[in-house]
């Protein structure tokens, strides 16, 4: 029996990873996405025993403003507001294929626009002013958790503050966290501690995956706010995050709100095409 030919075959991708965050991007200035947008198909592509494996999706478009546009779809076929990891990764990805030649650009997401930039040989991004941000996210506390906040860093997030990143039931307690009743949009929820050596260390449930991501790109601003915020970090910080990859947060304050960058890993893992079922 012959398997039909699938209309995304011999599609063309990058497999990227931003500290452990993957994403398969495609090109779509000249061919559309398409079938490949559709929940399903995203679904097959992010698979990780049968598909190329991934916690989401990401398109490069055209954009009648900046640079280009990015739509980032997460692994269920939800569309994602922001990613930062993803953001990391589409800087690099947009240099290697000569999308932008410049030092500095910016592209289009669905939470805004981003300033892009390579500090050494690694991308660098502003993201939009951080919003909605509360010391005490007004939700209960179990053994173990400290402080519980919650900001918006173009992605709602809950970030609670533990002893001991290692012993947390990140499924468990971030599963309920994640559906809590008194956050309208849901959100992700990132656990954060300091290790012995004053070190950050932090692990994400991520909304929209289900499930716990080796890195978080937003998280870990959300993360870097709520830290300084409690007075326990300054301007800069940098997060250790599950993967072992180091992402890093600067925040400045300007005309009354907070204003980050994120800085971190954005690595091509390979490239390839897409097989016909």
């Amino acid at each position: 029996m012959t398997r039909p030919i699938s209309p995304a075959a011999g599609r063309r991708f990058w497999k990227m990873s931003g500290s452990g965050n993957d994403f398969v991007f495609f090109d779509a200035r000249v061919e559309p996405a398409g079938v490949l947008a559709e929940p399903g198909a995203i679904g097959r592509v992010c698979a990780r025993a049968t598909g190329v494996g991934a916690d989401g999706v990401v398109f490069i478009q055209n954009d009648a403003t900046e640079d280009f546009r990015i739509r980032y779809f997460n692994r269920d076929g939800s569309l994602g507001e922001l990613c930062g990891n993803a953001s990391l990764c589409t800087t690099r990805l947009a240099r290697e294929l000569g999308i932008v030649q410049a030092d500095s650009f910016r592209f289009a997401t669905d939470a805004g626009s981003i300033s892009a930039r390579f500090v050494g040989t690694e991308p660098e991004i502003d993201l939009q002013p951080v919003t909605e941000l509360r010391l005490d996210a007004g939700i209960e506390l179990q053994t173990g958790e400290k402080c519980m906040g919650y900001a918006n860093t173009g992605v709602p997030h809950l970030v609670v503050l533990v002893g001991d990143t290692s012993s947390v039931d990140v499924v468990g307690r971030g599963q309920p966290l994640r559906w809590h009743p008194s956050l309208a949009a849901g959100a992700n929820v990132n656990f954060v501690a300091a290790d012995s050596g004053g070190h950050w260390k932090m692990r994400t449930y991520e909304r929209g995956v289900e499930g716990e991501t080796l890195a978080c790109g937003t998280g870990a601003v959300a993360t870097a706010v709520l830290l300084r915020a409690w007075g326990l970090s300054g301007a800069e910080t940098a997060l250790e995050t599950r993967s072992g990859g180091v992402l890093t947060v600067t925040l400045r304050d300007a005309d009354g709100a907070i204003k980050p960058s994120l800085r971190g890993e954005g690595r091509i893992v390979f490239t390839g095409e897409l097989g016909e079922g």
